[in-house]
């Protein structure tokens, strides 16, 4: 990496910032554009079209396309809070994409049963009274930040799948400051996405929302390391 100072060095940074976020954002958007032509064919017909030519596919094509062209998101992420250089970002985007490909699809098939589940008990359940629809929309974010620090662990850590449920299930229940900053971190980018700066969303809003998701993990991490440190030296 070349170094500058001042303004230069500034721009520099910046601009590089800009190419990192949007290289990759693209890359992970192409990737899931059959996902996104089933979703919106969806929403054009209001959900009501076939099972088995719609929602069959998209329950098969995020486990084998989004969840692994995420992970790759996610590793593409840590990469760069351990500043660590790519001399390509696309060679390195898909290195991380398909070095745990199995592993990937693997957890992606949990991931999606999971929220699958989540999905159908919200659609029966929540218009039978107001109180359902608070439990199950709670449970939705829970599982949203959930689903953020499984990537997380994932990328950063080396672990079975097992033991990837279990450590993700005690960091999203046992740290509420982790958890309300995923949470109100994307909430914000999303809404400034969709209303304010329009222009981040085609572009960034996977990238960036992945790397202040694992941005937040990371220093929740270190924090909890350094305590085990002390604690071991008393």
């Amino acid at each position: 990496m070349q170094w500058f100072s001042g303004f230069t060095g500034v721009l520099y940074s910046t601009t590089e910032w800009i190419m990192r976020f949007s290289v990759v954002n693209i890359l992970w958007m192409i990737i899931n554009i059959p996902i996104a032509i089933i979703l919106l064919s969806l929403y054009v017909n209001n959900f009501s079209i076939e099972f088995v030519l719609y929602y069959v596919p998209l329950i098969l094509l995020i486990p084998i396309l989004f969840v692994p062209s995420t992970m790759g998101l996610f590793a593409m992420s840590r990469d760069w809070m351990l500043k660590i250089d790519h001399p390509s970002l696309m060679k390195a985007y898909f290195s991380h994409m398909i070095s745990n490909y199995k592993k990937s699809v693997l957890a992606g098939l949990i991931l999606t049963s999971i929220w699958l589940i989540w999905i159908m008990d919200f659609y029966f359940f929540t218009n039978e009274n107001d109180l359902l629809l608070t439990v199950f929309s709670i449970i939705g974010l829970v599982l949203f930040v959930f689903t953020n620090n499984f990537f997380s662990l994932n990328v950063h850590f080396q672990m079975n799948i097992r033991e990837l449920l279990k450590n993700t299930f005690f960091v999203t229940i046992g740290s509420p400051l982790l958890f309300f900053v995923i949470l109100l971190s994307n909430s914000l980018l999303f809404y400034l996405s969709t209303t304010k700066l329009i222009v981040l969303f085609p572009f960034f809003i996977g990238s960036i929302s992945i790397y202040l998701s694992f941005a937040v993990f990371y220093r929740f991490s270190l924090k909890v390391q350094e305590k085990a440190l002390i604690n071991k030296g008393t």
